[in-house]
């Protein structure tokens, strides 16, 4: 059952993309999480824990009474499916990197999807930011979703998209969120470690690299990011070119290790071809899928 909701949710987001009508889910969790925040706010871990435990409770709650409402029938696989393709955003993601590269302010449209200073980078830079977040997003908004989804159905997706949404709001290591995002930080580390591997497999392979795989592994280690690493070295590698160095956060140069040993300028062709590589990526995932769905 959960491998044809996983197939439904699949095909919505790769030929419809978001719901724009209705309020999106993701936003629910930021509210929820902006709402914790704001009234019980403390520079502590366990602070930090009952936020973390509160908005799995209170979400998992909501997957579980939406389950159980729903009869087991065709017509509730298809509503689940409609509602779990709101949680997987490969076509989002997509279109945004193509709005970047496309746009005549192409800094400002990439300050929306990342977390870097944006207002200095070169072209290069811009274009390796965007192989970077949409490396790195294939696993959080694609394959970790989908993952979760297989195996737990629409609770377990949901479940993934929360802590995944309060690692993106509170799972900082600075002075505010040192503590209170600590656990945060650590349920998506667990939460996105087979994924990650996963997410970088999957490129190697849409691309015909499998053969890369040990080298990947090698450069992905070099990452602070126990997940990060994964997709970004395979975008490298599959790509000939280098990503990761020097990157200016907060006012701040980060000082970061390479990933891939191809060149280091990269261009527009680069990112499109990138985002090529999506295109075989959700026919592999669907064939996967697929196959699900006959056992």
């Amino acid at each position: 059952m959960f491998a044809k909701i996983a197939l439904i949710a699949y095909l919505i987001d790769k030929f419809i993309g978001e719901f724009k009508s209705i309020k999106h889910p993701v936003i629910f969790m930021g509210d929820f999480i902006s709402f914790f925040e704001k009234r019980f706010y403390k520079d502590s871990k366990t602070a930090g824990f009952f936020l973390l435990v509160s908005s799995i409770l209170l979400f998992l709650s909501i997957a579980t009474f939406i389950e159980n409402l729903l009869p087991n029938s065709y017509l509730s696989i298809l509503l689940l499916g409609i509602l779990s393709s709101t949680l997987i955003a490969h076509k989002m993601l997509k279109d945004s990197v193509k709005e970047v590269i496309e746009s005549e302010n192409k800094r400002k449209k990439l300050s929306y999807l990342v977390s870097r200073d944006t207002q200095n980078l070169s072209e290069s830079e811009i274009y390796k930011a965007c192989i970077e977040t949409y490396g790195e997003n294939l696993n959080d908004a694609v394959v970790a979703p989908l993952f979760y989804l297989l195996i737990f159905g629409l609770k377990g997706i949901v479940v993934y998209k929360v802590i995944n949404t309060l690692d993106s709001m509170v799972g900082y290591k600075n002075k505010r969120y040192k503590n209170f995002g600590f656990f945060s930080a650590k349920a998506d580390d667990i939460a996105g470690f087979l994924p990650a591997r996963i997410t970088a497999f999957l490129i190697l392979l849409s691309s015909k690299k499998v053969h890369l795989f040990k080298k990947c592994l090698s450069f992905a280690k070099g990452h602070e990011s126990p997940n990060a690493g994964y997709p970004i070295s395979a975008m490298a590698l599959v790509l000939d070119i280098s990503l990761g160095g020097d990157t200016p956060y907060f006012g701040k140069i980060k000082k970061k290790p390479y990933f891939g040993d191809g060149r280091r300028e990269i261009s527009k062709k680069d990112v499109l071809n990138a985002l090529s590589i999506g295109y075989n990526f959700d026919n592999i995932i669907l064939i996967g899928v697929l196959i699900g769905c006959l056992f």
